[in-house]
This record gives C-alpha cells, structure tokens and sequence, in this order.
C-alpha cells in the first residue's frame, strides 16, 4: 500500500502479554520500535508493571515497566506490587480502582504509568509523538459481561496524556489483514486469525486492485476472550497442579477431606502466587502438610510460593508448549530448589486439555463468515498470526475447514503493530478505524 496520507502515524498494538510499536515513515514503510532490554535488543515488550518504594527514600515510588518490571518482581517479591495482563480489566466495570503503595490506580494510570516506561525505554525514538496514533483493540475484550466503550474511553485517557491529539482504534485482526495484503499479488478474500494472550480475533477482509493501488473492504468481525493464557493455565491445572496437591486430601479428626481446590486457581497468572503467599490460605496450607494423605506435594507447594517460583514455572509451560508445536511428544521439566516435576506430554494429551478452548475458537470463526454471508469456499487466503497459531490443533482448525494450501502465517509478534501504521496511510481512515465515544 502506497502512502495517502501525511506520515506521522505511529501503530500501537498493546497486547494481553506484549506491546509493540511500529512508525509509518515519510517513505511509507513502518518501522518496528527497538528496546534495548537486559537480554538484548527487543521489539515486544512485556505488558507487566511494578511498583516498589526506593530503599532508603520512602517518598519515591520506582516504577518499572517491561522486563525491567519481571526482573524488579523476581528480586523482591514481597517488596514489589507486579502487574501483568492488566488489559483484561480494560472492560470491566467492576474494576474501579487499585491502591499501589498508599496511591490510587484506575485503570487509565495504570496504562499511562506503562506507556511512559516503554517509552522511556525506546531510546529516544518515541520521544516525538506523532500527530496520530492508531491503538489495536480485541473484536471482543477479555472478562465477563465486558464494556468495549468503557474500555476506549479508559484508553483514551491514558493515550491522550501521551501527548496524541488523533487517536484512533482498529480492530486488532484487521490490523493483520492489512500487514498480510502487502503479499498478495492478486485481488483476494482473507480470513484473518489473531491469537493473544488474552483474546482469540477474526476479521474476514476483501482487497481488490482499483487504479494501481490495493484497496480493501471490511466483512465481518467476530472474537472470543481467551487465547494464550488458557491455554498456560489448563497445562497447569493438568500437569503441575496435581503434583502440587490438587486432588489429595487431608484427615481432620476422623474424617478424610479433599484439599481446597481455591489454593490451586492463583495458578492462572504466576504473579498471582506472591500475594497467594501473603494471604490467610497460607497459613492453613501450611498446615495441611502435616495432615495431608500426601504430605510431600503439599511441602512442595509451600517451597514454590515460600521462594518465588511462579515465573521459573511459568517458563517451563512454555517450553513446553514450544516443544509441542514441534514434535508428537515433548518433556515438561520444572526443576527449582528441592521440587522437580518432570514427565513426557504427548500432543494429543495437550489437545484434549484445550478442547474446551479449541471448540470456542470454532464457533467464532463460524460466527465471523455468517457475519460476512460466507461459506468456507468463499475465503481465499487465511492468515493466522499471534504466539498460539503455532500450536498445531488451532491451525488444524482452519486447514480441515479452508484446506491446507489457503493457510499461512506470519510475523507473529509484530503484525498487528505494522498493520495499524499501515493503516495510517489509507485515504478515509475513518472506514477502518473508530475514534472512542463522547461518555453520556
């Protein structure tokens, strides 16, 4: 797509798990953001904040943001509030407010705390903002009973502060759509799957070929709130949880009880696991060990919140996860202080885990052609972009409905963010994109 408006565009992807940023140039090509991260030069950073009072001066508040933020939780967890996956709460009305070291968080300071760190970290290469910015948003926000306009107008506060003065919100698939349509060579209807953290998008898109230059026309939206992140939480709550004491019982007085299922739901986000550690469960858990029918898992549990585990574990689900997109069978190994659990995971094993997640995935797609008056036949190109299409069964999904050779994939983490500067050359942006809505 050839540049129709003023460059000056930056595109925002701000994910469940990753943000990243891309600039559309004056020569009409996006350029991704670099962050010169502790393990080398990063283009997604980490969607997470942390907050701690600097040692020695009670009045300042150190607030980290990205990797620095993980590094600044796994240090002092007691001593740092972390936060991650925060977007989930973009739609929730029922999320009103944090308090974070005696301070009042909504959800717009949150977001501005985060997207000044990230910017502090760019180098130098956002310090300009740009007239206009494009901001990714889900078909569908995680949560229940979500608000989308609550959500843009959360978002709208805290962009603004940035210092935009054009802010604008894209469907996120779409976004992946336009980055996919500079390959294609011919006029074509394309399906487009974003799989998040959070979110699981679909946007079909129709571009065709008018004076020279691609033009594009929007079909159907269609979403679901959940993605990555459930599909960490079920390996747990299969594989770890068990281990960890999920199922056993314990004796009180003459009678055999089963173990509190409550200990094991902190599981879903590691970060999760320090404040399970400050709460009053902690005590009775404690507890347990000596009146458990399987003492050992449950000293075990106590060791991995006693030492801050969570994010070592976290990282062994995703080799895991890796391992499986590659090969029939993998080795889930988790090896930290005296606790290992280690043991061989078949694909298929993983798979039946994540039916429930697949079957939603299903209907979606199904609710995104309805949307659009298509069969499968009427798609032309599938495009499937975000970390979980690397899993086999989701793209299995698409090849058993659309075939094999329509399916493709690409730039996993970085497509949404492009497409949105893309986005930014169109003649009439307001076709593809939404400003947030004036409160009532």
């Amino acid at each position: 797509m050839r540049p129709r408006r003023p460059a000056g565009v930056i595109g925002i992807d701000f994910g469940t798990t990753n943000t990243v940023i891309s600039a559309l140039g004056d020569d009409g090509e996006a350029s991704l953001v670099a962050f010169a991260a502790p393990e080398g030069e990063i283009v997604a950073f980490r969607s997470a904040l942390s907050f701690h009072t600097a040692e020695g001066e009670a009045a300042r508040r150190v607030i980290e943001g990205g990797p620095w933020a993980i590094e600044a939780y796994v240090e002092e967890p007691l001593e740092t509030r972390f936060i991650q996956s925060f977007k989930s709460y973009a739609a929730s009305p029922l999320f009103q407010d944090t308090r974070i070291l005696g301070r009042r968080y909504e959800f717009p300071d949150l977001l501005s705390a985060f997207l000044l760190r990230l910017r502090a970290h760019a180098g130098g290469a956002w310090d300009d903002a740009p007239r206009t910015a494009i901001i990714g948003r889900p078909v569908n926000f995680a949560g229940l009973r979500p608000d989308p306009d609550l959500a843009l107008a959360r978002y709208q506060t805290a962009f603004a502060r940035l210092g935009f003065t054009d802010i604008r919100y894209a469907y996120e698939p779409v976004a992946a759509a336009f980055f996919f349509a500079r390959t294609l060579a011919a006029d074509a209807t394309v399906l487009v799957g974003d799989f998040g953290g959070g979110t699981s998008d679909f946007s079909i898109v129709r571009f065709h070929r008018e004076g020279g230059e691609i033009r594009s026309t929007a079909l159907s939206n269609a979403g679901v709130g959940l993605a990555g992140d459930a599909f960490d939480y079920r390996i747990i709550d299969h594989l770890v949880s068990p281990q960890l004491g999920k199922g056993s019982s314990y004796k009180a007085f003459d009678n055999v009880l089963p173990i509190p299922n409550r200990y094991f739901t902190a599981f879903a986000r590691w970060e999760q696991l320090a404040l399970l550690r400050a709460s009053r469960d902690m005590r009775d858990i404690r507890a347990l060990v000596r009146t458990a029918t399987d003492p050992a898992k449950l000293a075990a549990l106590v060791e991995i919140l006693d030492d801050n585990h969570g994010y070592r574990l976290y990282q062994a689900v995703s080799r895991l996860k890796e391992g499986l997109s590659a090969a029939e069978a993998a080795v889930f190994r988790f090896e930290a202080g005296s606790v290992l659990i280690e043991r061989t995971v078949r694909r298929s094993e993983f798979e039946s885990w994540i039916a429930p997640e697949l079957s939603a995935m299903d209907r979606a797609v199904t609710e995104a052609l309805d949307r659009a008056g298509l069969t499968p036949d009427g798609v032309d190109r599938v495009f499937l972009t975000g970390g979980s299409s690397f899993v086999p069964a989701v793209r299995r999904l698409f090849n058993e409905r659309f075939g094999d050779g329509k399916v493709e994939g690409g730039g996993e983490l970085v497509s949404i963010a492009t497409g949105l500067a893309y986005m930014g050359a169109e003649r009439d942006l307001d076709q593809w994109s939404e400003r947030a809505p004036v409160p009532a």
